[in-house]
């Protein structure tokens, strides 16, 4: 539970916020930058491939590199083949595609021959009809040598205005709805705004807090949306219309009002319960003390918003949560860079890296069990990817605990009442 090294899988040439795996095309997608600030740091969303490497191991490889000019993505969300970035006051929306070099190369040379037949006008001077058959040529032949070259491409959707505070607009977060019908965001000015998409027609726009909103979280079904602000309050919202807040005090009547504040908010499936649903909060001190208290995880029923359990985390501040697919993981980052796992049933912690990135941990996500019908977890129970503003991108992964098969274990209870049954037979003839 120490100190341990964790190799980086990824160094951006930039400070990193946001990291998503996209579950179709098995892409790695994180961004930021550097801002508007002109110290020449960049501004990017990078699209990565990850390897597994053995069992255990993980390799990524930067694929493709989209430049976003003057605005840094601080925030994102990832769903059927479109990211939604909050950059500034703004979420701008992309479509991306993952195909290879061989597609790319088809669609060139159909253009290639297309613009040959209607005589080219911005041919280079000096070049013949001869040579730009064989510059074409010469193109196909690095496309057949390169067929395998997964690329990517990027185009700009739309953008809508996601926060008019007049002062200093921000984004805080982006969510796509379970279904993806609608998108969500949360900004400085205390705004919840609903979007349908893809169409972008606006649903809702409401003051749900009073100043920034830090997270919010939509249930399956799109039955209630939770957001949680800078106002020490967690709201569940029906709609437009507040259904209830939260109070995860009750559950620890020991400690005062407004000595913590809700910082993440996240559901969670119930593995091997399929209509059970779990809501996850994380509750950090409002003050920082010389000697800080502790921050705290709670586990709610996601249907009647009823606390289940309230554990201890660590005296660390918690900066970003992330949930498994399965619902089995939790996994918490924080402002000095440690990275933790815990399981959700018990909230307890199951992994832990002290300081495993040197600042701030800024997002989490975590492997599906498989990528493009790949298993991608290899011989670990979980794995988790994290990023920090140091640039670094890390994997944590959980290996599985050896456990034997429930067969071998009646064949094993079996020889044992077996044996125990002769050894009777021997010490009391006649007993059977």
């Amino acid at each position: 539970m120490g100190k341990r090294r964790v190799p980086d899988l990824y160094r951006a040439p930039f400070p990193l916020y946001s990291i998503k795996v996209d579950p179709k095309t098995g892409l790695v997608i994180t961004a930021g930058g550097g801002g508007a600030s002109k110290t020449g740091i960049k501004n990017a969303v990078h699209f990565l491939d990850l390897q597994l490497v053995g069992e255990h191991q993980y390799s990524a490889s930067l694929l493709h590199s989209h430049d976003t000019d003057t605005r840094a993505t601080m925030n994102m969300a990832v769903g059927n083949g479109v990211i939604a970035a909050g950059q500034d006051g703004t979420c701008c929306l992309m479509r991306f595609k993952h195909c290879s070099q061989k597609e790319e190369g088809k669609d060139a040379a159909k253009d290639a021959g297309n613009s040959l037949q209607q005589g080219n006008a911005r041919r280079r001077a000096g070049k013949g009809d001869k040579g730009g058959q064989d510059e074409a040529a010469g193109s196909g032949e690095m496309s057949d040598m390169k067929d395998e070259t997964p690329r990517i491409s990027v185009t700009g959707l739309a953008e809508v205005l996601s926060d008019l505070n007049p002062k200093d607009p921000l984004q805080k977060v982006v969510r796509f709805s379970p279904d993806l019908s609608l998108l969500l965001t949360g900004g400085t000015d205390g705004h919840i705004r609903v979007w349908e998409f893809p169409s972008l027609k606006k649903k809702f726009d409401f003051k749900a807090h009073e100043g920034e909103i830090e997270d919010l979280d939509m249930s399956p079904g799109n039955k209630h949306l939770v957001s949680i602000g800078r106002d020490f309050s967690c709201s569940v919202w029906s709609g437009s219309q507040l259904a209830m807040g939260l109070k995860w005090l009750e559950t620890m009547p020991q400690i005062a009002e407004k000595t913590y504040r809700y910082m993440a908010c996240r559901f969670g499936k119930v593995e091997d319960q399929k209509d059970a649903l779990r809501l996850y909060t994380v509750q950090i001190p409002h003050k920082r003390d010389r000697k800080p208290p502790p921050c705290y995880l709670t586990k709610w029923n996601g249907k009647s918003f009823l606390p289940m359990l309230t554990a201890s985390c660590g005296t660390e501040v918690i900066s970003s949560l992330a949930v498994s697919d399965c619902g089995t993981f939790l996994g918490l980052g924080t402002v000095t860079g440690s990275v933790a796992i815990y399981i959700a049933f018990s909230l307890q912690k199951l992994y832990y890296v002290q300081e495993s990135h040197g600042i701030v941990v800024t997002d989490l996500a975590f492997l599906p069990d498989s990528l493009k019908g790949k298993n991608i977890k290899g011989n670990n129970e979980t794995a988790m990817l994290s990023v920090a503003v140091d640039s670094r991108c890390q994997v944590h992964t959980v290996p599985n605990r050896r456990s034997f098969s429930i067969w071998l274990v009646l064949f094993l209870c079996g020889l044992v009442v077996m044996g125990v049954v002769l050894l009777l037979q021997y010490l009391f003839p006649g007993f059977i």
